[in-house]
């Protein structure tokens, strides 16, 4: 893809004759320049949508909406030995257990931990059983990769 070295005009094929060829390079700098001045016009405008409004609230004296409660976790280790957050208890109470927690505290998220060495069966044995509870939303909880493999080191 060589440039021509025509400097524009045409080229006399004959003596009367000019032959015009059409140019087929893009020429970019245009685009360039326009995309360069968008992005210095964001760079500057951003900072000024994220303050937001500056504003001074009032004073009050009601207390909060709601207060950070302890997570409910399940727990199901790879012997099979069932914890709600950190209280033992046995398979065949969880969803007593369950519900008497749903009545004291309130409606929450469930989280349910289980060991990676316990069978699938089980575990959806407990998610069974915590939806039985009356906790219609359950999390799995996993660990991350990264984390993992530190931990593992």
């Amino acid at each position: 893809m060589g440039m021509g070295a025509n400097s524009g005009g045409g080229l006399p094929a004959d003596d009367d004759e000019v032959v015009y060829k059409p140019v087929a390079e893009i020429n970019i700098t245009p685009m360039v320049d326009v995309m360069l001045v968008l992005l210095i016009i964001f760079m500057v405008a951003a900072p000024l949508m994220v303050a937001g409004v500056p504003i001074e609230l009032p004073n009050t004296s009601a207390a909060k909406v709601s207060q950070t409660k302890k997570p409910m976790v399940v727990s199901l280790t790879a012997e099979g030995e069932l914890f709600i957050r950190d209280e033992q208890i046995p398979k065949t109470s969880l969803v007593s257990r369950l519900q008497a927690l749903r009545a004291t505290e309130g409606d929450t998220v469930v989280y349910v931990r289980a060991d990676k060495r316990s069978p699938y069966g089980e575990v959806m044995e407990i998610l069974g059983r915590v939806g039985e509870g009356g906790y219609p939303r359950v999390s799995l909880l996993s660990q991350p990769k990264q984390a993992a493999e530190a931990a593992g080191k």
